[in-house]
């Protein structure tokens, strides 16, 4: 059907349907959301005519769907001793037109409703082909999925003793470059602590030497800790203040009192297009420029400007200044950055304040309050962050830019940057959703403004502007790539509800993933030059946000409670992991990208690092290791005097004990019925599997220890294939003892004895990997250990 969205899912054969090859094609479009565009012979489709086929079956045998001999009575009746009733042999002419007039009208109508649904959907935006996400997948699931759980101890929502320290900045402990709080990942992990000593004492990781296990044994604390140091914000953290939103509007400070000369404004916004526009845009140039100069043409006629007018100006001048470096800023203006990004945020407040922000109905100061927030929204993000872009999102719905300004009349200026700034405030609700939760509050069904063009700003000042993409490189394009790979984030924010729910299946929603991945090439990289920075940039960008997604659905069952997960799965999570961090490593580290390294913890938090450590930790001699542990050193900053075969354990005793002293200050409590499900699965051993020649054999976890109190681990699996492990050298039989694939050294402290292990239980079947190596290649995901 012309413009209806079309799912990549596995047929029953594993083929996709009866041509693969042009499904594929289809899907890897269509599958995403990205409505087909409606053929020229929809317009002109031949009327829909029905075949008038005899019926000369009894009504018995019809309705049972059984062969009738057509005798009277047939055989099947008497057999069954029923009624034999046949049809009329044939009508009269009269009454075959008739019935010939009625099939043709159903005809039209269906003709009809098709053109309908073609023409809404393309009407929609590219991610709301699933506009609530609650259609029921009906593809066959993988078997080895059937059993394959989230952790029960990753939930949404967080709870706190009314006992907390309020005084306390909810933005988690410094490790490194990375910000870790109960919240990773988008989900609440109240008992990570205890997930942390799980994998520190369990034997069949950190295979290394006695004496190092000694000198770092997780019963060791660490005595050096300063809390209030490591539980500081850091220097890039900028808190907002709520005094504009219950301003009067009558504020008594000048103006004068935080504007700077025309040279370092002029200076300051020059910074703003280089560094700021190009990766969160947020204005249309050339309009911008147009009321910049008229600010400055009323200050210099001493006229003060309108309040929105100074927000907006101001707003632009404070992310200038938050996008420089501290050198930068004491050459340029010779003084520290802090007192500058001082002097502008309060600048900006006031002026938000003025412009009554909080009743307006300006478009011009909900931009200057978008552009405020997004330097704030990078890495660290307190709730207070969180209510801030509540408040926006409730302004901005009040004023209607969740509904697309050309369905109102607006001109391409006007419509165009009602766009950007609710793009931007889409990306603000996700990234805030990440770091303080629950989930976020746009859904895609309650919006249906479109994204922005794929044009230069210039183009939309024309007499006859173009009115779709252009397929080049524009002013847009890295924005626009930002935008749809956010949008895409919320899909599957939607799929992981549905994934519990078990009304899609991993490899759906992986499908998505890699359909979304090969609609972005498709669409984008052929334009993109890597010799030019900022493509460049776009580049990784891109790959950031696609390999993100691959996270955000596996991480929760990489510790599954009942099976391991499946190895190639596992392989995407190291493959995705270890790019996403040598790609913002480049980010950062890169003098070329060095202009948008500031706002690079905006799109990523590397606490993909985390998981990469925990499975490094486990399976040492992975053939990843070593990309592995220099983006570890690079993340958690590890002291070079600290030796290679101690890493792991150093680091990850530091994120322990800092985490529990977090999470003790912030009194988190875990639900009761984490407690209650985590006590009720005792995990499954499987045999091994079948194997395929793209598979390895299924092996399953054991529980590892007891931490403080009643509470059972029963969930941190670290158990590898033995084909994927090796030994340290010189270790001979006496030196290990096997547990059903768990080793461990005899100098390392033993957890206490697991429970009886439960009846084995059947071999899990394998993944349809027909369809499987469709999406992801074998030869990319063979698993593999040296």
């Amino acid at each position: 059907m012309a413009g209806q969205p079309i799912r990549f899912l596995p047929d029953a054969s594993g083929q996709g349907g009866p041509y693969p090859e042009k499904q594929a094609s289809i899907a890897s479009i269509a599958s995403i959301g990205i409505p087909l565009a409606p053929t020229t012979a929809t317009s002109a489709a031949p009327r829909v005519r029905r075949r008038n086929r005899m019926i000369t079956s009894c009504l018995e045998c019809r309705r049972r769907k059984l062969k009738c001999d057509k005798s009277h009575p047939c055989a099947n009746c008497t057999k069954n001793t029923r009624d034999c009733v046949f049809l009329a042999p044939a009508l009269d002419s009269a009454s075959q037109l008739k019935l010939t007039e009625i099939k043709d009208k159903m005809g039209s109508l269906e003709r009809v409703l098709e053109q309908d649904v073609a023409r809404n959907t393309g009407k929609q935006p590219a991610w709301k082909a699933d506009p609530k996400g609650e259609q029921i997948d009906f593809a066959p699931e993988p078997e080895d999925e059937k059993d394959l759980e989230p952790t029960p101890l990753a939930v949404t929502d967080a709870v706190y003793d009314d006992e907390a320290d309020d005084d306390l900045a909810d933005l988690g402990f410094a490790m490194g470059r990375m910000r870790l709080s109960d919240r990773i990942g988008g989900f609440f992990r109240p008992k990570m602590t205890e997930e942390m000593n799980a994998s520190l004492n369990e034997p069949n990781g950190d295979q290394h030497s006695s004496s190092s296990q000694t000198s770092l044994s997780p019963e060791q604390p660490i005595p050096h800790f300063a809390p209030r140091a490591f539980l500081a914000p850091g220097p890039n953290y900028i808190a907002p203040s709520s005094s504009f939103f219950f301003s009067s509007g009558q504020n008594t400070v000048s103006l004068i009192d935080f504007l700077p000369s025309k040279p370092i404004a002029d200076r300051l916004l020059y910074q703003y297009w280089l560094a700021v526009h190009p990766v969160c845009r947020t204005v249309h140039r050339p309009s911008f420029l147009r009321r910049y100069n008229v600010f400055w043409a009323d200050v210099e006629a001493g006229v003060e400007p309108p309040g929105s007018l100074q927000a907006v100006v101001f707003a632009a001048l404070f992310s200038g200044v938050v996008s420089m470096s501290e050198n930068a800023v004491l050459m340029q203006f010779g003084t520290t950055r802090k007192d500058l990004v001082e002097n502008f945020q309060m600048g900006t407040e006031t002026a938000l304040g003025r412009a009554n922000v909080i009743r307006t109905s300006k478009v011009e100061t909900l931009q200057a309050l978008v552009m405020y927030m997004i330097p704030l929204c990078r890495g660290e993000i307190s709730r207070s962050h969180s209510a801030l872009v509540g408040t926006a999102l409730r302004i901005a719905e009040c004023m209607g830019l969740h509904r697309d300004g050309s369905e109102y009349g607006f001109g391409p200026v006007e419509t165009h940057v009602r766009r950007l700034i609710w793009y931007q405030i889409c990306f603000l609700d996700i990234r805030t959703c990440e770091a303080q939760g629950p989930r976020p509050h746009i859904r895609a069904d309650e919006f249906d403004t479109q994204f922005p063009l794929n044009l230069d700003d210039e183009e939309l000042e024309r007499p006859n502007p173009p009115t779709v993409s252009a397929s080049r490189w524009t002013d847009m394009t890295l924005s626009l790539i930002r935008m749809e790979g956010n949008e895409m984030c919320r899909v599957v924010w939607v799929d992981l509800s549905r994934l519990e729910k078990k009304s899609i299946s991993l490899t759906a929603v992986l499908g998505k993933i890699e359909n979304f991945r090969k609609t972005m090439k498709d669409r984008y990289f052929a334009f993109l030059d890597d010799n030019i920075p900022v493509q460049h940039l776009a580049r990784q960008i891109t790959e950031i946000l696609y390999r993100r997604m691959h996270i955000m659905v596996l991480h929760r069952y990489h510790n599954s409670v009942t099976y391991q997960i499946p190895d190639r799965l596992r392989q995407i999570i190291i493959d995705s992991g270890t790019e996403i961090m040598e790609r913002a490593i480049q980010i950062d580290t890169s003098p070329a990208l060095s202009p948008w390294a500031w706002y690079s913890s905006a799109i990523q938090q590397y606490h993909s690092a985390l998981l990469l450590l925990m499975e490094i930790f486990a399976f040492p001699n992975r053939r990843e290791a070593d990309r592995i542990w220099r983006c570890l050193d690079y993340v958690f900053e590890i002291p070079p005097h600290i030796p290679k075969d101690q890493k792991g354990r150093w680091v990850m005793t530091e994120v322990r004990d800092k985490m529990g002293i977090y999470i003790a200050s912030r009194k988190v409590m875990a639900p009761s019925s984490m407690l209650e499900r985590i006590g009720s699965h005792s995990p499954a051993r499987t045999t091994a599997s079948t194997a395929t020649s793209t598979s390895s054999s299924s092996a399953v976890g054991k529980v590892v220890g007891q931490a403080s109190g009643d509470f059972a681990n029963g969930y941190m699996y670290r158990q590898a294939p033995s084909q994927y492990l090796q030994g340290p050298p010189g270790m001979g039989k006496r030196d290990s003892m096997n547990m059903n694939g768990m080793e461990h050294r005899a100098t390392v402290p033993m957890p206490p004895p697991p429970p009886p292990p439960p009846p084995p239980a059947p071999a899990q079947p394998e993944i349809d990997w027909h369809e499987w190596d469709k999406l992801f290649p074998p030869d990319l995901n063979v698993g593999y250990m040296t």
